[in-house]
């Protein structure tokens, strides 16, 4: 009987290690709704849908951004916690003074994390400068 008892328990333990690793993998990716185009990393993307997916341990990701099934860029990433999950996906934009959009950061219905991206050449847009 213990032998048995024993084989159930591993089976149970199979079973949840199994569902962590499904969840771990839906937790890696996510939605991108861009409301106008948006430099993403120096390059320019086009209002519309995407999909991103993020590799990495630790607060510091590899963020790929897709299209259908293509990589439209790719950035490093830094995962941030969310006091307040929100109530749907979102993009937040930062704009530029040349009347542009970088991202800044994407939010995801019901977590307790946000994905927040660097943008190279565009860092300090965020301060607030009031135009020319």
């Amino acid at each position: 009987m213990k032998s048995h008892f024993g084989l159930s328990v591993k089976g149970i333990f199979l079973a949840i290690a199994v569902l962590a690793a499904g969840s771990a993998l839906a937790a890696s990716k996510g939605s991108l709704e861009l409301q106008h185009p948006t430099n993403v990393a120096g390059k320019q993307l086009a209002t519309g849908s995407y999909t991103v997916r993020w590799e990495g341990s630790g607060d510091q990701v590899d963020l790929k951004i897709y299209r259908g099934k293509n990589v439209v860029v790719s950035t490093p990433a830094r995962l941030l916690k969310v006091d307040h999950p929100i109530g749907s996906d979102s993009a937040v934009v930062t704009a530029n003074d040349d009347k542009t959009y970088s991202l800044s950061e994407i939010r995801f219905a019901g977590k307790n994390f946000a994905l927040g991206i660097t943008n190279d050449g565009g860092g300090s847009g965020a301060s607030g400068g009031s135009g020319k």
